[in-house]
């Protein structure tokens, strides 16, 4: 049963192939087998076995009372940054490490109320801070594919899991390549929406103006059934956008004839690797050979897009973060001699490296005398990228490349080297920037390892985007390829 997709899952509860408490119980087996332990890959922090099977047995019974939706007893999993009224939402962090909110993200909210059973809470990065979930509290996540190496960050729990068959499809969040880069390193659809697609209220605010939940799954027809009930107008967030959410699995199988798929020369520069390049070369003949034609185009400012988003995160990091003080709620120190005290060692034992370093930058950046010179300019150049795709979706209709610089590294690799990580987002944070959709779909594999090919489409697009999507994998199985020992 867990090689079975969403959407298979889906029309198997409906055909009565099995219960949801059944399909349930062997999700959870499979997590208890295979996440736990020395040599498990460590993807959830939180698993619901409890709550999931009372649920799975509610949504039966929903089901043989009629009122069943689509997602009426479909296991998934959230990503640990969605606060989950009753169930422990840590960030990954130490300082969130006894948090139980009181109440739903809306994105949860919005599951519960299609009847869908959440397994449990995923490894993260702390406080989404990272491209390689080296950075959570609760250790390091390994990719499935090659316990040695990194499943991406920071959404790495719900890719590993994903890509294991412990669970589905999941939820993540994306601040610059967090659902597109561990999709990619994993084998798995991921989605970023156009920012204000999906509420951002109750989940866990790492950098405001660029934080987008979204789907992660197999197939663009389950990302695409996800994104149908996770997206929606929220008034409790003021960056929600009032849009009427279209049915993202109608479209599916539109004819692709006649799109224009554009070629940003800054994506495919010398310097990267000849066999990526290789690979998404192949990848995009495909949708030629689909009906699409070929654009070189140019996306100018995309150099500028890390040191940008390297001053606009840390600094709303640094403003978010600034209410974790052991005070209200979170990680407290012991015997405090007064507040100033307090503040200094809750914060100090409460935060991981990363998210100290961020915090600094971020601080630094803001401060009088350095605001303007920094961060006004920052956002600044985010105007320019933004523009530059803007000028590019007048002549094309995707634009396309790869997703990272290559396949996973090792656990370990460049952990010591903060810039050389932050370089492994070099092809995903301009999307953000600009507030628009992206995607990774699986495209291949070099030396035994997935590697992604990522689809950007202009703003409110993300139909046509999983439309091309699911095309391709009609055509492909790389989607279908499994991990080996799972």
């Amino acid at each position: 049963m867990h090689n079975l997709t969403l959407a298979q899952i889906s029309k198997g509860l409906e055909a009565g192939d099995f219960t949801s408490v059944e399909i349930t119980q062997h999700f959870l087996d499979r997590i208890n087998q295979f996440d736990k332990g020395e040599n498990g890959l460590n993807s959830f922090i939180t698993i619901s076995e409890k709550q999931a099977l009372i649920d799975a047995q509610a949504a039966d019974e929903r089901r043989a009372a009629g009122n069943a939706t689509q997602w009426t007893g479909v296991p998934f999993a959230h990503k640990d940054i969605f606060c989950t009224d009753g169930t422990l939402t840590t960030c990954g962090s130490k300082m969130l490490s006894n948090f139980v909110p009181p109440y739903d993200a809306t994105v949860v909210e919005n599951m519960k109320r299609e009847g869908a059973v959440c397994l449990g809470k995923t490894n993260m990065d702390e406080f989404a801070m990272g491209s390689s979930n080296e950075s959570s509290f609760y250790g390091a996540v390994k990719n499935p594919w090659n316990n040695e190496t990194i499943p991406g960050g920071s959404s790495g729990g719900s890719a590993a899991a994903v890509a294991a068959r412990l669970v589905p499809a999941a939820t993540g969040t994306d601040t610059g390549g967090s659902i597109r880069q561990p999709s990619a390193l994993c084998g798995l659809t991921g989605l970023k929406p156009t920012y204000g697609r999906c509420s951002r209220w109750g989940m866990i605010a790492y950098a405001s103006s660029l934080d987008q939940a979204g789907p992660m799954a197999r197939t663009a027809e389950d990302a695409a059934m996800m994104l149908n009930v996770m997206a929606s107008f929220d008034e409790k967030d003021s960056t929600s956008i009032n849009q009427d959410v279209p049915d993202y699995t109608a479209t599916l199988n539109d004819d692709l004839a006649g799109k224009v798929i554009g070629l940003p020369k800054e994506f495919f520069p010398d310097s990267l690797d000849g066999e990526m390049k290789q690979t998404m070369k192949a990848a995009i003949a495909e949708f030629e050979k689909l009906g699409c034609t070929v654009k070189e185009i140019s996306l100018p400012s995309t150099d500028l897009a890390i040191p940008a988003y390297y001053v606009v995160a840390p600094a709303e990091c640094s403003a978010n973060l600034s209410r974790m003080d052991g005070v209200r709620f979170g990680h407290r120190c012991e015997d405090p001699k007064d507040v100033e005290d307090l503040y200094k060692r809750s914060r100090g034992e409460g935060f991981g490296d990363e998210v100290k370093r961020r915090i600094m930058i971020g601080t630094y950046a803001l401060s009088t005398g350095f605001y303007d010179a920094y961060y006004v300019k920052a956002q600044k150049i985010r105007r320019l990228i933004k523009n530059d795709f803007v000028k590019a979706f007048e002549e094309v209709d995707f634009i396309m490349g790869p997703v990272t610089p290559s396949p996973a590294f090792k656990i370990g690799e460049k952990s010591g080297d903060p810039v050389e990580m932050y370089m492994e987002d070099k092809f995903t944070l301009s999307c953000n920037l600009a507030g628009l959709p992206g995607m990774s779909i699986p495209a291949g594999q070099i030396n035994g390892l997935p590697v992604g090919l990522q689809i950007m489409g202009n703003y409110w697009n993300e139909a046509s985007m999983l439309n091309a999507a699911h095309k391709f994998q009609q055509v492909t199985d790389f989607h279908q390829q499994a991990p080996a020992n799972i």
